[in-house]
C-alpha cells in the first residue's frame, strides 16, 4: 500500500519522491514523453477529477440510498429538472450514462413514476422523456445535499479562483467532447 508521501507526489509542484525525475527541467527532454511516475498522480488532471467525483459520489451515496436512488438515476432527475424532454441519447451524454444502462434505469424510473415517457411530436417511433412531480419532489429532497457536497469542495477557494476553474473546465470539456451537446 502506498505511503501518504507517495500518494502526495508532486503535490507541491516539484516531482522530486518515489518514481519521480527531480526537477520539472530534468523530466523536461523535447520529445520524450514522461511517465506517470514522472509526472507524479497528484499532477494528473484526470486522476484528480475522478478521485474528486468518486468522493463526490460516495458522499451522496447515503442520502441516495434514502430516497431509494443510484447515481444514473439522480444523474437522469438532476438532467430533467432543468432540461425536460430529452431523447435518450441527449440525456445519456448530459447524465454521463452509457445508453444501455440509462435505458433500463429509465424502465425502473417510469415504474416508480419518477420519469414518463412520450412520443415526440415529430417522429411517433422516438419518445421524449419528462421527469413528474413525483421526481422533481424527490430531486427537489436531494438537491440541498448535493449543493452542501458541491460546496464543500470550494471551502478555502474564492469566488474568483472557482469562476476561473469552473471556466476551465468547460474548456476542457469543450476540448474533449465528442457530441455538440
Amino acid at each position: 500500500m502506498a505511503s501518504e508521501d507517495e500518494l502526495n507526489d508532486g503535490e507541491t509542484g516539484d516531482n522530486a519522491g518515489p518514481g519521480g525525475a527531480g526537477t520539472a527541467a530534468e523530466a523536461a527532454v523535447p520529445g520524450a514523453i514522461r511517465t506517470l511516475g514522472e509526472l507524479g498522480l497528484q499532477q494528473f488532471a484526470p486522476y484528480l477529477m475522478n478521485r474528486i467525483m468518486g468522493r463526490y459520489n460516495q458522499t451522496l451515496r447515503d442520502r441516495l440510498n434514502e430516497e431509494g436512488l443510484t447515481t444514473p438515476k439522480m444523474r437522469a432527475l438532476a438532467v430533467l429538472s432543468v432540461m425536460d424532454g430529452l431523447k435518450i441519447n441527449e440525456l445519456s451524454v448530459y447524465a454521463v450514462t452509457e445508453q444501455s444502462t440509462l435505458s433500463r434505469v429509465l424502465d425502473a424510473m417510469e415504474a416508480e413514476k419518477l420519469i414518463r415517457r412520450q412520443a415526440a411530436p415529430d417522429d411517433n417511433r422516438v419518445r421524449n422523456i419528462f421527469i413528474t412531480e413525483r421526481g422533481r419532489a424527490t430531486f427537489n429532497a436531494l438537491w440541498p445535499t448535493m449543493l452542501a457536497s458541491s460546496e464543500a469542495m470550494f471551502v478555502g477557494i474564492d469566488d474568483e479562483e472557482r469562476e476561473r476553474f469552473t471556466a476551465t473546465l468547460q474548456k476542457i470539456l469543450r476540448n474533449i467532447r465528442k457530441h455538440e451537446i
